[in-house]
């Protein structure tokens, strides 16, 4: 089997995490990889513009089969990525890092990782790092690399810096940082400077889009629905750009006070 890259894409709520992992999926497929795509998030949101809809997660499938098969959690989505949503309990009952474990033992049981030659596994988890869901890609060693999306509002780097807090504890890599533009002043420079601040670097930038929204709406990735875009093409090469990257980071999170001084320099 060939050396599969399997990577956790973590990020504020809101922030696009889904958004960007679906789109970088198409992009890989359209390159001829073989992806698996995980839903980490109880939303159960991330593969819905792959398959067009969305799909029954797997705890759910399991409360009304406890011997389900591999087809009824598991379905192929755009470019043959395959699709799957471990979903959670209810809001305010039970624990979603419980329902990602309870999901991902399944899958080993019924063998998807070890009967298939992906090139790459992606995990779309929630960002709350006071969650055990948080914690289950990385200690389980599902994953190997680890992105945060981030915007430069001051809100969404203050959770990829909790959120390096957390990787750092659980000894993961954090391999780099999107920036997905909000279209706020000196973005750019704010991203990479605190990416460089804590230890990694910024992976790749996708600009704020009326087209990839326009999708979403219709169920799509702006990948297949606008294959000629420029958004398409952004997403193609933060592919490449994961796809070729070895970087290992060397993480240094700021605490609460040196977090406020950094950013108060980009304050006019």
């Amino acid at each position: 089997m060939s050396k599969t890259k399997k990577i956790a894409v973590y990020g504020k709520g809101g922030i696009g995490k889904s958004t960007t992992v679906a789109n970088l999926a198409a992009s890989f497929a359209n390159k001829g990889k073989n992806v698996m795509v995980i839903g980490c998030d109880p939303k159960a949101d991330t593969t819905r513009t792959l398959c067009g809809k969305r799909l029954p997660t797997i705890l759910k499938t399991i409360k009304e089969n406890k011997n389900p098969d591999i087809s009824d959690i598991i379905f192929e989505g755009y470019g043959g990525v395959l699709s799957t949503e471990s979903g959670g309990p209810e809001p305010g009952v039970g624990c979603a890092g419980r329902g990602v474990i309870v999901a991902m033992k399944l899958l080993e049981k019924l063998g998807v990782f070890s009967e298939n030659d992906f090139d790459v596994i992606i995990y779309d988890v929630l960002g709350d790092v006071v969650c055990g869901g948080f914690a289950v890609p990385l200690k389980e060693d599902y994953a190997d690399e680890v992105y945060i999306v981030s915007s430069g509002e001051y809100m969404s780097l203050y959770a990829a810096n909790n959120i390096s807090k957390g990787i750092k504890k659980l000894k993961g890599n954090l391999s780099g940082i999107v920036c997905n533009c909000k279209g706020i002043k000196n973005e750019n420079e704010i991203v990479d400077s605190f990416a460089q601040k804590i230890g990694t670097k910024v992976i790749g930038i996708i600009n704020r889009s009326e087209l990839i929204q326009s999708s979403e709406l219709e169920a799509k990735t702006v990948v297949e629905k606008y294959p000629d875009s420029s958004e398409s093409k952004n997403y193609s090469i933060l592919a490449d750009s994961i796809w070729n990257n070895n970087f290992v980071s060397s993480l240094n999170p700021l605490d609460d006070d040196e977090f406020e001084d950094f950013f108060k320099k980009f304050i006019s």
